[in-house]
């Protein structure tokens, strides 16, 4: 897949729609009564990309206060989505040990990566920092994952939704509608092209989370070093 063109497709047909005020609102943003829960393997952004990228939600909130911006603590790369969040879904339901078997059988072989994360993409119901792979590395990671868990009797629901193909990070979420969508399109546009900074993937980490990863309910299952030996 060519990153570039895939998200500036992803802006180019999300600004048509918050042009025309056809924005999707996530109404469960810090509902009390949202209960959905799954389990990711995931990375974390350097420290230096994850100031980066707030320094610019503060200029983006500035115009659109009423959004939901994502704290640095909860910034993240999705590996794999392994069990999609949904309502009723608890960690004491699997055995956890066996989802960190195959994880730890695949990062064995596979190494480092680096991660540039340069420019804002969208959706309609949110804004995302592009991310550009330097190899091949992250793509093999999640093909042979795919593999392994479908292979095995474990619950999961990999690719259910959409298969993921991108390194990008979500860092807004839209929770009502705009006191101007004109400034927010415009401030948008604006920092599209704005650099965060690039960092080595060298740890990820399999989590139970909410929809939202946030800090407060995710709960750390196991942390895995990719194989440094091999670089």
């Amino acid at each position: 897949m060519n990153l570039e063109n895939h998200y500036n497709k992803l802006w180019n047909q999300s600004l048509q729609k918050f042009r025309s005020n056809k924005f999707q609102f996530d109404p469960l943003i810090n509902s009390k009564d949202d209960n959905r829960y799954g389990i990711t393997l995931l990375a974390r952004p350097s420290k230096e990309v994850k100031q980066n990228i707030s320094d610019i939600l503060a200029e983006i909130k500035s115009v659109a206060p009423n959004q939901y911006y994502y704290p640095e603590s909860d910034l993240h790369v999705t590996i794999l989505s392994i069990i999609s969040c949904y309502d009723g879904f608890s960690l004491n339901q699997i055995d956890e040990s066996e989802y960190e078997k195959i994880v730890q059988a695949t990062v064995d072989s596979i190494t480092p990566f680096e991660i540039s994360f340069r420019g804002l993409t969208a959706s309609p119901s949110c804004i995302l920092v592009q991310g550009f792979l330097s190899n091949d590395q992250l793509n093999i990671l999640r093909s042979e994952l795919r593999e392994k868990f479908k292979n095995s009797s474990l619950q999961h629901s990999i690719d259910k939704r959409y298969q993921l193909q991108t390194a990008h990070m979500t860092a807004i979420r839209f929770k009502e509608s705009f006191e101007n969508t004109e400034r927010f399109i415009n401030k948008t546009t604006e920092l599209r092209n704005r650099s965060f900074g690039s960092c080595v993937i060298d740890e990820v980490e399999l989590v139970g989370n909410d929809w939202y990863q946030q800090k407060e309910k995710v709960e750390s299952i196991a942390k895995f070093s990719l194989n440094k030996q091999k670089v």
